[in-house]
This record gives structure tokens, C-alpha cells and sequence, in this order.
């Protein structure tokens, strides 16, 4: 590959990044500037590579794996937000909610509720759904912009941490788990660090929280069928994790076969002609524009894939110590999608011990959480909270950076005493 091209395919994903960046500058929507530059980046690919017919298989196999991954991601967010959305609509999330809310409650303390919900919810649950579900009980408080967004940020760094100390509840720590590095009862010693730094940031950003939030209590009715489709969701997650676990089926196929069983029982168990919207029609109501915007994304990220940029990320480890490169790995993951980042430090040999592996696996797990592009929580927050913005978000840089940095600290700290 020529030297030219790779400075042009760079600059394209650096453009791609301020598009993003500057997106309420220049009045155009992240998601049509990330597929055009990700698709034309692959187009230049293939028309530049298209006089050799090695180079050209090379390419078209990349792309072929890189689409293969994309469209897994997909359809499972579509499964996924299918779900969510039906329950939504039918008042489900919003009865859970309200079960454990009083009627009355300071914002400070909404606050710690909210980042303990967060992260035992995305302990359990993906970060997508968790993330919805978080957004959607502050999007209904009713607060000013600004209390709008802290909440917002709250949400994005707890539904992180929390997804770090088990397998169900972040793709990257179960990538690190099947590929034999980390134990998964070691893995449980990361939920106390990343708990306390949860915990720290909801301090530091409860300062000047001071008035009492009204909490319209509602108990919607609730039908047989929504409470069967329900246990048909929660039923979806863990059959989705011990399928995954004992067998290697792979999460998109449960979440698929969930959905088709929400059809069905939708389909069953109720008149559809009667229902206000038809069970399919939830598919229609998803955030689309998210999926484009991972879509254009993951084409970025899979041609610098290609053209061999992450793999000189892994030379870090060469010129410092595990540690510094760990964290510096987290930081990376806040710009450069964590899963890709995960799979070119599985493939290239890194020898680290369990306590090491442990540092990397907090570390991209929450080191997304330090730009608000740089996880699915994120994107997803970003997407349905007016007020956040990238610029909103990254005010509150520094005070994600010193958790961040605490909650590495600790889980390195506490994984090198009791491991070794």
C-alpha cells in the first residue's frame, strides 16, 4: 500500500472524528458524515488495490469480515432495542422504576440511586439496554439542560463500570475471558474498584444538587402478554450467557431467537388487529440513526484495521511497562472502538499476568466512558438527550479522567495483592 493512500484513508477517519466532534458547528448529522467516509474509505480500497489480484482478495476478505461483524452488532442491537421498545411503550421499565422510587427525593440522592441502578442494571444487562433504560427515567424527571447532562454523564461511566466484572455485561471482558487470560471468579475483583469509582464521580458531580425532585408515581397496567414477553426478555439474557458459555453460540443467534419469541407469544396470547401497534411495528421505532452511526463507525475502524494502523497500537507494550500501556489502552478506547482494540491485543502474543490482563480489562472496558464517543452507553445517551453533546460531555473530562484513573489504580492495586 502506498504511502499516499494510508495518509489519505487516516486523515478520512481523523475527519470522520471531527464530524463528530463538531457536529453542532457545522449542522451535519454524525451518522451521514461517519457511512459516507467509512463506505469511501473501503471504496478507495478496493479501487486502489484493484491491479493486483492478491491485494485485491486481501481486501475483499477484510471487508467481508469487517461487514461479517458489523451486521452480528446489528442485528443484535436491533433484538435488543426491539425489545426494549415494546416494553417501554407498554409501561414495563417504567413500573420497575418506579417500584424502588419515592415519591419525593433530593437530586443528590436521585443521583447515587441512579449510578447504583446503572451499574448492578449493566451488570446484568447490555449496555445499550441499560443505558436506555437510565436515560429514560432522567429524560422524565423534567431537570434543567445542564442537571440533564451531569445525570447523563453519571450514567454513561456507571453503565460501564458495571458491565467490567462479569462476562454478561461488556463484550470486551468476555472476549479477554474465553481467550483464557483472566479467571471468572477474579474477574468479580473488579467490581469493587469500579463500584467506588462509580460512587466517587456521583460525589463529585452532586455538588450544587440541592433541590427535591417531584417523581410522578404511575403504575401502568400491566396484561398477561407484556408480563410473558417480560420473562420472555429476562429469559433471553441468561439463556443468552450460558449458551455463550457452554456451548460458544453466539449472542446475536439468542437474542434473534428472543425476538422471534416475543412475536410469537405477542402473536398467541393477544389479538394483534386489537393492539394500538402491531408487534412487528417495534422494529420501525428503534433508533436507527444510532445503528448508521456505528455502521459508518465500525467501517472506520475496520479499514484502519486493514491497512495496519492498530496493529502499531500493540507496540506500546514493547517500549513500556504493562501497566502504563493498560491504561493508556483505556484512554485509546475512548476514540478507537474497544472490541477491535481488545482483538489486536489478543492476536499479536502480549504475555501479561492475571493482575495485568485485569488492568486491561477495566481499563477498555471504562475508558470508553472519557469521551462520549467512545462507548455504545455513550452513543446511545448522546442520541436521545438533547442537551449532550460532545462538547457538553467533555467539560466534565477531568473529573472523568481522575476516576478513571482511580478505579485502574485500585483494580491493579487490589488484583496484584490478592493474585500475585
Amino acid at each position: 500500500m502506498s504511502d499516499v493512500l494510508q495518509v489519505v484513508l487516516i486523515s478520512l477517519a481523523v475527519i470522520a472524528l471531527l464530524g463528530v466532534v463538531l457536529e453542532d458547528v457545522i449542522h451535519v448529522n454524525k451518522a451521514k458524515v461517519t457511512l459516507f467516509l467509512g463506505t469511501f474509505s473501503w471504496f478507495l480500497l478496493y479501487v486502489f488495490h484493484s491491479d493486483s489480484e492478491s491485494q485485491s482478495e486481501v481486501i475483499a476478505r477484510g471487508f467481508e469480515e469487517n461487514i461479517a461483524e458489523i451486521a452480528s452488532l446489528w442485528l443484535f442491537l436491533v433484538a435488543a432495542m426491539t425489545f426494549v421498545a415494546y416494553l417501554n411503550k407498554k409501561g414495563m421499565i417504567e413500573n420497575v422504576i418506579h417500584l424502588f422510587m419515592p415519591k419525593r427525593i433530593k437530586e443528590r440522592s436521585l443521583l447515587f440511586l441512579t449510578a447504583i441502578f446503572c451499574f448492578i442494571f449493566s451488570s446484568l444487562a447490555d449496555n445499550i439496554t441499560a443505558t436506555l433504560v437510565s436515560v429514560t427515567l432522567i429524560l422524565s424527571l423534567n431537570l434543567s439542560t445542564k442537571k440533564t447532562v451531569r445525570f447523563a454523564t453519571l450514567v454513561v461511566f456507571a453503565v460501564n463500570s458495571g458491565g467490567v466484572s462479569l462476562i454478561t455485561g461488556d463484550v470486551t471482558t468476555l472476549m479477554i475471558f474465553l481467550d483464557g487470560k483472566v479467571h471468572i471468579l477474579d474477574l468479580l475483583l473488579l467490581s469493587l474498584p469500579a463500584f467506588s469509582a462509580v460512587m466517587v464521580l456521583a460525589l463529585l458531580l452532586s455538588r450544587g444538587l440541592n433541590d427535591t425532585v417531584e417523581i410522578n408515581i404511575r403504575h401502568n397496567e400491566v396484561r398477561p402478554v407484556d408480563l410473558m414477553i417480560a420473562g420472555a426478555f429476562l429469559c433471553t439474557i441468561i439463556s443468552t450467557i450460558a449458551a455463550n458459555v457452554l456451548f460458544g453460540i453466539p449472542p446475536v443467534l439468542m437474542f434473534l431467537m428472543g425476538m422471534a419469541t416475543m412475536f410469537l407469544i405477542a402473536r398467541f396470547f393477544n389479538d394483534d388487529e386489537e393492539e394500538e401497534q402491531s408487534i412487528l411495528e417495534y422494529i420501525r421505532v428503534i433508533e436507527f440513526e444510532t445503528l448508521l452511526f456505528f455502521l459508518g463507525i465500525l467501517l472506520l475502524v475496520g479499514m484502519l484495521k486493514e491497512i495496519e494502523v492498530l496493529d502499531t497500537i500493540v507496540r506500546m507494550y514493547e517500549i513500556m511497562p504493562p501497566y502504563m500501556a493498560n491504561f493508556l489502552m483505556g484512554v485509546l478506547s475512548s476514540v478507537i472502538d474497544n472490541v477491535p482494540l481488545t482483538a489486536a491485543l489478543l492476536k499479536a502474543g502480549i504475555v501479561m499476568t492475571e493482575a495485568e490482563w485485569l488492568g486491561l480489562t477495566y481499563a477498555v472496558g471504562v475508558g470508553g466512558s472519557l469521551l462520549v464517543i467512545g462507548s455504545a452507553a455513550g452513543i446511545v445517551a448522546m442520541s436521545k438527550v438533547d442537551g449532550l453533546t460532545f462538547g457538553s460531555y467533555a467539560r466534565y473530562f477531568i473529573v472523568l479522567a481522575l476516576v478513571y484513573t482511580m478505579g485502574y489504580a485500585a483494580s491493579v492495586g487490589l488484583a496484584q495483592i490478592l493474585l500475585g
